[in-house]
């Protein structure tokens, strides 16, 4: 999962370093530094932004003054040389405060937070949704639960679905990327232009390949940096 973020705060050097920071994080996509917030509401209004690093004492208008018109699905985490502020920023969901000078290590665990919330949140989404799909096959329609899917391969104009609880697998005339748009990410993950796995499924990752049982899958170079985020993201 990747974040779209953008950094507002009116003092140059802050706004740099804390820049710094987040050109660090692989799942960080940092679309903007801003020196107030007058000057960042273009980008919110036309892009999809899911944190805001956010400082609080601004002219014009203040961080929480800001913070209580933004989206709902904005989130954000204050940055302020100033403690007493804590109690008003949580009134405005924010998920964290951080406290000036900030580290590398303070804006990686307000991060890591970030994107915690935000795969809770995808989790819960999930969960709310049918976890089925009908395909077209042979002119029928076959039922398929994601949770039987193991992987899922393109074959020419085919999609060819492999469970993994012993049945026959499926054919239907469907592209690769119908098939990806149908099915909840980052659970499955397109790993190469002719496969997309379950990665919940895998039994192991080895070198270039990912494994299920005997199978091996090969991870192409376009797609091994998101593989390698979802990896990261689930090793302790």
């Amino acid at each position: 999962m990747t974040l779209n973020c953008i950094i507002i705060d009116d003092e140059p050097l802050a706004a740099e370093l804390l820049a710094s920071y987040a050109k660090k994080i692989p799942y960080i996509k940092l679309m903007g530094v801003y020196n107030s917030a007058v000057n960042a509401i273009k980008v919110i209004h036309e892009n999809h932004i899911d944190v805001i690093f956010l400082d609080i004492q601004m002219p014009e208008l203040s961080g929480l003054e800001f913070a209580s018109v933004l989206p709902k699905e904005t989130r954000i985490i204050f940055t302020t040389a100033f403690n007493q502020y804590a109690i008003e920023g949580y009134k405005v969901n924010a998920l964290d405060y951080l406290v000036k000078p900030i580290s590398y290590d303070d804006f990686l665990r307000s991060a890591n937070k970030a994107r915690e919330w935000f795969l809770s949140q995808f989790k819960q989404d999930v969960g709310d949704k049918d976890r089925f799909m009908f395909i077209k096959s042979d002119y029928k329609l076959i039922k398929v639960d994601f949770d039987d899917i193991l992987y899922i391969e393109g074959v020419k104009d085919y999609v060819k679905i492999y469970f993994n609880n012993g049945k026959e697998p499926v054919m239907s005339l469907m592209n690769m990327k119908r098939m990806e748009e149908a099915l909840p990410s980052p659970e499955f993950l397109r790993i190469h232009r002719s496969y997309i796995a379950h990665m919940s499924m895998i039994d192991m990752i080895d070198r270039f390949h990912i494994v299920f049982g005997e199978q091996l899958l090969p991870i192409s170079d376009s797609y091994k940096d998101s593989v390698q985020e979802y990896v990261e993201s689930h090793t302790f």
